[in-house]
């Protein structure tokens, strides 16, 4: 069987999520992709600059709920067990990831 090519932005691993956490979050995405479209329509339709700024920042908090959901369930999740079962490297892990989402 070919392996597949890894993405360099990914670590490869993995994460089994419970249906109420995809829900929570394919939910947040869709409110965002939903708010996009809506800033391609206002793009295509002349609309005033300042208005349109208005809800890119919309889209911006948006994906921030997202990422504070996110973090939440990894920490409460993967970073937890892995503390309790000595990986210490995922404190690591968790300060890079934190000071890639405060740039």
């Amino acid at each position: 069987m070919e392996e597949m090519e890894k993405c360099p932005h990914c670590s490869g691993k993995h994460k089994a999520r419970t249906e109420e956490e995809k829900k929570k979050l394919l939910n947040r995405l869709k409110k965002a992709e939903g708010q996009i479209r809506g800033i391609e329509k206002m793009i295509e339709d002349d609309m005033y600059c300042p208005d349109i700024l208005i809800q890119v920042s919309a889209i911006t908090s948006a994906l921030n709920s997202f990422n504070k959901e996110l973090l939440a369930c990894h920490i409460r999740s993967c970073v937890a067990q892995d503390i309790r079962s000595g990986k210490d490297e995922t404190i690591d892990e968790l300060v890079n990831v934190l000071q890639k989402l405060m740039k």
